[in-house]
């Protein structure tokens, strides 16, 4: 007698949604950002959340990574549904780098690299042998070795996203969540970061979700898109949406418009 054993397909799913609606809810008041939300994220893929100013994008990384609650809807992590995991428990499968996150400008970046360990140690913070081998690797990794005995004070606005980066890799979760990480920086910075975020997820398995932007790189560089338009949200791969002339969509077409064959957008002159 043989078994049959069929593997599952979503089996390297960290993050994914049922039916999810995000938004803003007081006590008399519901503001729908978006509705009927189905994503994924996998094991080492980049995945993008874009769309004009104003659509949503950090409320729905906010409700995804549990900073705030959800209007309806699943979100599981991990395979596990996100309204049951402790706060503790999820500080091990989601690391965040915010745009504006407080941090101490003082510490070194040795220091704020080791923050991302703090899931992890005891309740006076100290480091064992294993956490101070997962901030080297994240140091080399994200390749700031002679940065790390700098102040944070002393790194220029891109120097300073590589170490916050490191700390989330230090932090070795499986799924990294980032809102806008290429804010206030050149166009080389805003392609190098974003190349390093798509290095990492081969070489780390991480999956990395962010929002952005910068959609040609979003583009050119990422496994898969969400775009968030009109309260709808719209996923699939950079060749799959280009292919259903989803990005046609997005902006008036006087001003901004979508060229099919270079995968980009361009002033309509």
């Amino acid at each position: 007698m043989f078994i049959l054993v069929i593997k599952k397909e979503n089996s390297n799913i960290i993050l994914e949604t049922d039916n999810l609606q995000v938004g803003y809810r007081s006590k008399k008041v519901e503001n729908l950002i978006a509705s009927n939300i189905r994503l994924e994220v996998k094991e080492g893929e980049l995945v993008a959340i874009i769309g004009i100013n104003g659509v949503g994008k950090s409320t729905l990384l906010r409700s995804l990574s549990g900073v705030q609650d959800a209007l309806r809807g699943e979100i599981i992590i991990g395979g596990e549904s996100l309204k049951t995991i402790s706060s503790g428990k999820l500080s091990e499968l989601i690391s965040i780098v915010l745009t504006e996150q407080p941090i101490s400008k003082n510490l070194s970046v040795f220091e704020l690299i080791a923050l991302g360990r703090q899931p992890y140690t005891n309740w006076i913070g100290s480091l064992t042998n294993n956490d101070l081998e997962h901030i080297r690797k994240a140091i080399k990794l994200v390749d700031i070795e002679p940065l790390e005995h700098k102040k944070c004070y002393e790194l220029s606005d891109g120097q300073l996203q590589k170490v916050l980066i490191a700390r989330a890799i230090a932090q070795d979760t499986p799924l990294i969540i980032l809102d806008e990480p290429t804010t206030h920086l050149d166009i080389y910075h805003q392609a190098y970061v974003l190349k390093l975020l798509k290095d990492l997820t081969k070489q780390t398995g991480k999956g990395i979700l962010f929002a952005t932007h910068e959609i040609n790189l979003a583009i050119q560089l990422c496994d898969r898109i969400v775009l968030m338009h009109n309260q709808k949200v719209i996923t699939g791969t950079p060749a799959d949406l280009i292919k259903e002339d989803v990005f046609s969509h997005m902006f008036p077409g006087d001003l901004i418009v979508f060229d099919k064959l270079f995968q980009s957008f361009k002033i309509n002159t």
